[in-house]
């Protein structure tokens, strides 16, 4: 039988306080948290992506053939990261079509570059998406520089 000493020492380390490891706050404390944050940025940079196409096609809608269903693959990748629509910011567009062209190939690599980047701090599940989607951006860079009509 315990003493009223030792009950009251037993009883103390029976709280329902949580350690304190448990009770920091940050993106550590809630790891859906941020993996939600996470999600919306890569959102956020492919939907950057996203609108730099819109202003290409705007400025130059005779290149419509060769980049409406690039277009519309990046803007399923902000769909499948969980993003929405956003106010797109105005991007300077070239004049010149092949330099936009270009200007969206480089677009895409550093957009694929990003998502490769964060595959190593991703949960398996988002880090399985980001690779697709780098694979798509990849995809799309080449096609816009050299596999893609002209």
């Amino acid at each position: 039988m315990l003493t009223g000493a030792a009950a009251a020492t037993v009883l103390t380390g029976c709280s329902n306080e949580e350690p304190e490891r448990r009770r920091t706050s940050g993106p550590a404390a809630d790891p859906a948290r941020a993996e939600a944050a996470r999600r919306r940025r890569f959102a956020a940079t492919s939907g950057a992506l996203r609108d730099q196409y819109d202003a290409v096609l705007a400025r130059h809608p005779s290149l419509a053939g060769q980049l409406t269903a690039l277009r519309a693959a990046v803007a399923e990748h902000v769909t499948a990261l969980g993003g929405a629509a956003t106010a797109p910011p105005t991007w300077p567009v070239p004049a010149d079509a092949r330099a936009a062209v270009k200007a969206l190939a480089d677009a895409e690599r550093r957009t694929s570059d990003a998502h490769m980047a964060a595959l190593t701090d991703a949960e398996p599940e988002l880090a399985r998406l980001l690779a697709s989607i780098a694979a798509a951006g990849a995809a799309h860079a080449y096609l816009l520089t050299k596999g893609g009509p002209r």
